[in-house]
């Protein structure tokens, strides 16, 4: 029996059915086991290098743990040829130069940015049974390689994303603007922001609910008690004081990411980015804020976003501006660790 036969020679197909993104998965770890050492296989970088994808920026250490388990499963239950069966079949067009390019990263020397020589074979193997043409593949091999070797050259640039600490210690977030780009991180007591030379900012406030305010939400409901505190007071205190004509555009209380209460507030010439009206003078763009207000662990938070409308941009319907920005927020949010 050829070294690769029980990877590349099975007929049998698995009955669990896989995604296209699985099936990308799926290669990545039908190259991991394809020596026949399941018990070496790195969970941790392999998820580690799946987060690299596009396909899977957005899945949870939950969701990624899940998603291995599965494929792990059926090489060790029903055979690694078996899982490279249903993921060969999984394939999409789309798909596909994906799931070659995971083959390729889980054999490349870390240390060194090649493909050792006594790997090349399965590599051709995994080419052949794809049905990938030579300029194909190696297309793709450049790229990983290229990869490879700017992450050795440039250690810094893959290290952790900076995280931002409250003094308080009730939360902390993922730094997420780049010092390239203008960023800049505003802190003070009970608030910190996001900010860029591309119009970007994320905001948190936040303080800590009194006493007397817990009574006054168990009485009223977290619906009513946020509304109010959203649209009566931080609306008219930290966005109205600073820009008068601002208005309400729409509101809506959410159970999505988190529940809240969210707003849009039309900002004419409040936005945080200037633009040139003519050529002796300038003023600030005019831009919509997204606001949602909502209680974690006895914090009082308003996340906002902006949306920045240049000269002579017109923005859509309310309804679709809204969605993006709420989109925008619970993103954010999302990327926020509560203490």
């Amino acid at each position: 029996m050829a070294k690769y036969d029980q990877v590349f020679n099975s007929e049998e197909i698995s009955e669990e059915t896989l995604s296209a993104a699985e099936a990308v998965a799926a290669m990545a770890v039908v190259t991991a086991l394809a020596d026949g050492n399941e018990t070496e296989i790195d969970v941790e970088t392999l998820a580690s290098m799946l987060w690299g994808f596009e396909t899977f920026e957005e899945y949870s250490e939950d969701e990624m743990a899940s998603l291995l388990d599965k494929l792990i499963n059926i090489a060790e239950d029903e055979g690694v040829g078996t899982l490279f069966n249903s993921a060969n079949q999984s394939l999409t067009d789309d798909s596909l130069f994906d799931a070659y390019a995971a083959g390729v990263m889980m054999l490349v020397d870390e240390e060194k940015g090649i493909v050792p020589k006594n790997k090349m074979s399965f590599l051709n193997q995994l080419q052949a049974a794809l049905e990938l043409d030579n300029e194909e593949a190696q297309e793709i091999l450049d790229e990983v390689i290229t990869a490879f070797k700017e992450a050795i050259e440039n250690p810094d640039d893959v290290l952790e994303q900076e995280m931002y600490q409250s003094p308080e210690g009730n939360f902390q977030v993922p730094i997420p603007i780049d010092v390239q780009d203008g960023g800049n991180v505003q802190s003070e007591a009970g608030l910190v922001g996001f900010s860029d030379d591309f119009g970007t900012l994320l905001q948190i406030d936040y303080q800590l609910v009194p006493d007397t305010q817990v009574a006054q939400m168990q009485s009223l409901g977290e619906e009513a008690y946020l509304k109010a505190a959203l649209l009566d007071n931080y609306v008219p205190e930290k966005i109205v004081k600073s820009v008068p004509n601002s208005r309400v555009e729409h509101s809506e209380y959410i159970q999505e990411v988190i529940s809240g209460y969210f707003a849009v507030v039309n900002m004419p010439q409040g936005s945080t980015m200037v633009g040139e009206k003519n050529s002796s003078t300038s003023q600030r763009l005019d831009a919509y804020r997204g606001i949602l207000g909502f209680v974690n662990q006895s914090f009082l938070y308003f996340v906002s976003c902006q949306r920045n409308f240049l000269d002579g941009e017109v923005p859509g319907s309310i309804d679709e501006e809204a969605q993006v920005l709420k989109g925008e927020i619970l993103e954010f949010v999302s990327t926020i660790e509560f203490g």
